[in-house]
């Protein structure tokens, strides 16, 4: 350098800028790299822009590449470009004055509305200042792309003042040497630097080299045309964000321009590590703007249930922050949200009709978080229904059906969509409840998840059919035109039985009746004091966490005058009541676990041993 250093003073206004970037505004040191690398990268974009236009470029042989350099035993760091540069009067405008840098109007909008519009400070681009925090002494040796333009060395500890002077033989773009604090001497080591890179600035649209060996190996597909990528490349850009060593099951590339700008590649996993009860997952969709991490973890860019997914969200329309940590703008978040998570439940029901198979890999893996989503969201609670599945009835065993194809399988009177619960498919069908949908003909969807229950208590309905239990006393029945085979009692007969059995039975019942609904069976209960059936009742008592204080409300119970059990019960308690009493609770007692409703079964198991007591000992 052969001329003296000239010396500045920041502005006030930089001043008190630069005093919140070094010691309030960033919450971890390691962002000043970040930030940096994007600048870099910014004046490697606006060159290769240039060079479009303008053929008299300075240097125009210059790869467009980011070298990053570390001397340990010096404790320094340096990073440079070959981008734009700067003349004298830009390192004065961008670096030392309110021009650009914006720090006036920071100022301003802090003085207006508070603290609470710290994050506005990303409107202002001071992200340069951040080095500060861990530098003693910064160099910018840049050489602006004119080709009359002189090197030029601008120089500052962050102290209020900075210099510049000329520097010859300096190459086209900005080289910043920067001199760190004893206490920050990690940033001066290379698997450091490294580390940073790789977690901030993997995708940089530009080579990013740390002592000679590029650093950002992996292409920010998201950005390019779907034609243009192979399936090789999708899967290996997943593995390597995802972290998985197997190939995604699914995977939407989704691309759009209103009413945001958003690149995204969106991913499903093969395997649902919460399902195996290895941990809950947790959202990897990483939030990008202009291929620079924002975020590895954003809360609130898709919906809770939609936690299993992975990839990447790219939007140029965020406002940021200066150290890109946070969002500004909620509302626009949300939009986000929106417009990401009906494109993914649109990919969805695509899926499930044009790749049936894959739909129903991910739908065991991940049907019990759409489910969730059912029944928990409203917002996409349409959408949603259109992706469960079930077993039914109308399908063998294994077999899933959804609710658009139980609709186009009913018959043309039939205004409801009818379910059952049980712990599997098979007591559902050894129960009393669907003997009655059989002899009718309808088709019932068979569920057997935890969730089902719940989730059909709040979809309630579908396409204008409402979603009903089958054993609702809401849901009537039509009379059967045959007649039960063998003998029946007569109607005086049933009635006193079914009195007795009031007066027996007590508040454990609200009614005792005949119904339409039994056929094989002897008994089962119905819903009760407005409960609406044993499946909302169930409900109920989950929400109630099983408060054992709480008791039970009683239950309807139905007869069938028809069953052998009942003739005999009719006759017994005129002989020997105490007996009769006891078999008229134990008939309770076993449409209750019938309908999964009894809770504690010592009871009953009491009362069995002391009928077949009483039945040894009259043997005998």
């Amino acid at each position: 350098m052969s001329k003296k250093p000239t010396t500045h003073e920041f502005q006030a206004e930089t001043k008190q800028v630069l005093d919140i970037v070094v010691n309030s505004l960033y919450k971890d040191k390691e962002i000043f790299v970040r930030e940096l690398i994007s600048n870099a990268s910014d004046a490697l974009e606006k060159l290769r822009r240039l060079q479009l236009t303008e053929k008299d470029v300075f240097d125009d042989g210059l790869e467009h590449e980011i070298n990053v350099t570390t001397d340990d035993s010096a404790n320094q760091l340096t990073i440079q470009d070959f981008g734009i540069g700067m003349t004298e009067e830009e390192l004065v405008e961008n670096l030392g004055t309110i021009a650009h840098s914006g720090s006036k109007e920071f100022m301003e909008a802090i003085k207006a509305d508070g603290e609470k519009n710290d994050a506005l400070i990303g409107k202002f681009g001071v992200g340069f200042y951040s080095v500060f925090m861990v530098a003693d002494n910064v160099q910018a040796y840049t050489r602006s792309w004119h080709a009359e333009g002189t090197g030029q060395c601008w120089e500052s500890k962050g102290d209020g003042s900075y210099s510049i002077q000329p520097a010859e033989g300096q190459r086209r773009g900005t080289k910043l040497v920067i001199d760190l604090k004893e206490d920050f001497s990690e940033f001066a080591k290379e698997d450091r630097i490294k580390e940073i890179i790789k977690k901030y600035s993997a995708f940089v649209q530009f080579p990013v080299s740390v002592n000679g060996e590029r650093v950002n190996t992996v292409d920010a597909i998201w950005m390019r045309s779907k034609n243009e990528i192979k399936d090789e490349e999708y899967e290996e850009f997943y593995k390597f964000q995802a972290n998985d060593y197997e190939a995604p099951l699914m995977r939407m590339h989704f691309s759009a321009d209103a009413p945001l700008e958003i690149n995204s590649l969106l991913f499903v996993p093969k395997r649902n590590m919460e399902k195996m009860g290895m941990f809950r997952n947790e959202n990897k969709v990483a939030l990008h703007c202009r291929k620079v991490l924002i975020d590895p973890e954003p809360k609130g860019l898709f919906p809770e249930w939609l936690r299993f997914l992975k990839g990447v969200v790219d939007s140029s329309d965020l406002p940021l922050n200066v150290s890109r940590e946070t969002m500004q703008d909620s509302d626009l978040l949300r939009k986000l949200n929106q417009v990401l998570t009906k494109r993914f439940l649109r990919f969805l029901a695509e899926q499930a009709k044009k790749e049936e198979e894959t739909y129903l890999e991910f739908w065991k893996e991940f049907g019990v978080l759409i489910k969730e989503g059912a029944a928990t969201d409203f917002t996409y609670r349409e959408d949603l229904a259109k992706l469960l599945l079930f077993e039914s009835t109308a399908m063998d065993a294994g077999k899933l059906t959804g609710l658009d194809a139980y609709i186009d399988r009913m018959a043309k009177d039939q205004k409801e969509i009818l379910f059952l619960f049980g712990k599997s498919r098979e007591s559902i069908e050894a129960g009393p409840y669907l003997e009655a949908m059989s002899a009718r003909g309808l088709e019932v969807l068979l569920l057997t998840e935890p969730v089902d229950e719940y989730l059909m208590q709040t979809v309630r309905e579908y396409k204008e059919k409402k979603i009903v239990s089958a054993d609702s006393e809401d849901f009537e029945l039509e009379k059967l035109d045959q007649e039960k085979d063998g003998e029946s009692l007569d109607k005086k007969k049933t009635k006193s039985l079914c009195k007795w059995m009031k007066e027996k039975l007590g508040d454990k019942v609200s009614e005792v009746e005949t119904g339409e609904r039994l056929i094989d069976s002897p008994v089962c209960v119905v819903g009760g004091d407005g409960m609406g059936g044993a499946s909302a009742r169930r409900v109920m008592k989950m929400m109630q966490g099983m408060d054992e204080a709480m008791p039970s409300p009683s239950v309807k119970l139905q007869v069938n005058p028809g069953h052998s059990i009942i003739r005999g019960l009719s006759k017994l308690k005129d002989k020997d009541e105490e007996t009769a009493s006891l078999v008229a609770a134990q008939l309770l007692d076993n449409a209750m676990a019938s309908a999964n409703l009894l809770d504690d079964p010592r009871e009953m198991i009491a009362r069995s041993y002391q009928t077949l007591e009483k039945l040894a000992s009259s043997g005998s």
